[in-house]
């Protein structure tokens, strides 16, 4: 190989020190020129920039890897010289038994070893060594209570598709898709997310905005890009990005920069461009569909956008069940409760069971009798539980109004038509 060659590499190197792609070229040049050490070096300058980088890894690899046995050594001239015996061998060093033990060493923290440790695994110590949870659900669709329209479209969806392969594949349907969940706030898009997964017997992981925002470049698209590869890994998955809107904010309204590469890593991986998303089923949930990207909705992405109300009167029943199951009640009607309760989120009615607890248990403590939970309780607990929906219902008010050229918010109109707010 050319030296000068070589030479015109690494000037071009020196000028352009974080190129990647230029530095591993020249690692390449050298591992050809038989210049094993000097490859690695420049190897692990390209690992030091790009850690996950495939291609240095595995040049890495190569570099390290011992080149061809050395010619044999005639039997006359290998035999010892006559004499007396042999002197003891002398312990070899680990560098003299393994001339790569050096190199590993020395590039200890930027290469990883070539041998994994069989002890323990190491603790975690920080934010920077966590991984996503991968999670399989117990909750199923029917313990959803009400929401039969939502129920329908995720059956439409996904979970006919999954479960019927043969017309799955003779209607041409693939195993990807995504949707959109908006509503107000505490009316159960996370629980229809597990159920769903629940329901396909899927992975199912979660994504905070906190799992992928940091304050370093580069570093929100990297999270980003492993959390779309961890579900790929772990296919079929359900894959439920909270608070999209935070994540996949309108790009024409941002100030900052970052936050719209972040937005495009988004987009790029919902499409799969360097990936197959077959399997990987994405549930976006956000209580603001306003502020979300609209090229998050179209085709191949989240596609489907899907209204999920407050509960009406059979899930407001469901949820007051659930919520007294493991509580100790004595003579309690639930109808009244139901038909007093129409305002109010799955979140409000957990909080209004919460309060009719509080007050039997002040009540046990005060008197020193102790006594269940009653229909006073309740009833006391509805009078003071007041709807948190309403500042949601002014603003989703209008976006039916004057945001909905494209039709995408129809269901959310008939919903305030019902409620006679339209």
């Amino acid at each position: 190989m050319s030296e000068a060659l070589i030479d015109s590499m690494r000037a071009a190197v020196d000028a352009r020190p974080d190129d990647v792609h230029l530095r591993l070229h020249l690692a390449e040049l050298l591992l050809a020129a038989g210049r094993q050490g000097d490859a690695v070096a420049e190897a692990a300058q390209a690992l030091q920039r790009d850690p996950v980088s495939e291609a240095a890894q595995a040049l890495m690899r190569r570099a390290l890897t011992p080149g061809p046995p050395a010619p044999s050594v005639p039997a006359a001239a290998a035999a010892p010289a006559p004499g007396p015996a042999n002197p003891p061998a002398q312990d070899a060093s680990p560098a003299q038994e393994d001339p790569l033990a050096a190199y590993e060493e020395e590039l200890a923290g930027i290469a990883p070893p070539r041998f994994a440790d069989d002890g323990e695994p190491e603790p975690v110590r920080s934010e920077a060594d966590r991984v996503f949870d991968v999670e399989r659900v117990t909750a199923r669709l029917a313990d959803v209570g009400g929401m039969q329209d939502v129920k329908k479209r995720l059956e439409m969806a996904f979970l006919g598709p999954m479960r019927n392969t043969k017309l799955r594949k003779l209607f041409g349907k693939s195993l990807r898709g995504g949707m959109l969940l908006y509503g107000p706030p505490g009316c159960g898009k996370t629980f229809l997310a597990r159920a769903l997964a629940g329901e396909l017997g899927a992975s199912f992981i979660s994504l905070a905005v906190s799992d992928v925002l940091e304050m370093w470049i580069g570093s929100s698209e990297r999270n980003l890009h492993e959390l779309f590869e961890a579900a790929r890994r772990n296919a079929p998955c359900v894959l439920f990005l909270d608070e999209i809107d935070a994540l996949g904010h309108k790009r024409s309204s941002m100030g900052s920069s970052a936050m719209r590469t972040v937005g495009n890593q988004l987009l790029a991986e919902l499409d799969g461009v360097d990936s197959v998303n077959e399997g990987v089923f994405v549930l976006g949930a956000t209580n603001a569909p306003w502020d979300v990207d609209a090229a998050l909705r179209r085709p191949g992405r989240l596609d489907r956008t899907v209204f999920v109300a407050p509960p009406d009167a059979p899930a407001r029943e469901a949820i007051l069940r659930y919520h007294l199951r493991d509580r100790p009640i004595a003579a309690v009607r639930l109808d009244p409760l139901v038909r007093g309760t129409a305002d109010l989120s799955g979140a409000d009615l957990a909080h209004l069971c919460e309060t009719a607890a509080e007050y039997a248990l002040h009540d046990s403590l005060t008197s020193g009798d102790v006594r269940m939970i009653e229909q006073r309780d309740l009833e006391a607990a509805m009078a003071e539980t007041k709807p948190s929906i309403g500042p949601w219902l002014a603003t989703a008010r209008n976006a039916a109004l004057y945001a909905n050229e494209s039709g995408i918010y129809d269901e959310l109109a008939a919903y305030l038509k019902k409620r006679k707010m339209l």
